[in-house]
């Protein structure tokens, strides 16, 4: 038996407030009504429905206008981890950046998303700039790049062989570099 209800907060998979649905009784008396998240629709709380929609569209211009900002600062963004790579000759490196290490270094910029909406298809592991889609809002998706480059020294290194000059040793001090163990992304790297 299903039964009509008003909804007052937006609910994933069901409706957005201001929406008359049906859900089934035991849904309703159990989780919607007892949290405030609905009422019974009856003609007296049918009145509530243009309130509650206008509401909606309030906050949903809100939503896309800070959609909007956030976008365009992250397209503005580039950020770079520094991976591992085998020999100088190989483009491939030891472990990979997914969408968790880019999440976590938007945060250490003052973005927090949610790594589920950066599409990464596969693990980023090649040495290269990457274009990377990011949905905030079901109208706006900003491009994000992101580039992986290699540790310092091998850099410096491929420079000096490219340049003709004798290659220093590398030293033997540790530096903040990834492992492969923690997923490729070191933490380390500044972004532009």
């Amino acid at each position: 038996m299903l039964v009509e209800v008003l909804l007052h907060t937006r609910i994933d998979g069901l409706g957005a407030e201001g929406d008359l649905v049906k859900v089934k009784r035991g849904y309703a008396r159990n989780f919607l009504l007892p949290k405030r998240m609905a009422t019974v629709a009856t003609m007296a709380t049918k009145h509530h429905i243009e309130l509650l929609r206008k509401r909606r569209a309030e906050r949903e211009a809100a939503e896309f206008q800070a959609a909007q900002e956030l976008a365009s600062r992250l397209q503005k963004l580039k950020l770079l981890f520094t991976l591992a790579s085998g020999s100088e000759e190989q483009e491939k490196v030891f472990g990979a950046v997914t969408a968790q290490h880019v999440a976590d270094r938007l945060k250490e910029e003052g973005v927090e998303i949610d790594r589920k909406k950066i599409r990464v298809d596969r693990p980023l592991k090649e040495l290269r700039t990457y274009s990377l889609s990011v949905d905030l809002h079901p109208d706006v998706t900003a491009q994000l790049h992101v580039e992986l480059v290699p540790p310092a020294e091998k850099a410096k290194g491929k420079e000096a062989k490219a340049k003709g000059e004798p290659r220093k040793k590398a030293s033997s001090k540790k530096t903040k570099h990834s492992t492969p163990s923690d997923g490729g992304a070191s933490s380390s790297d500044a972004s532009e």
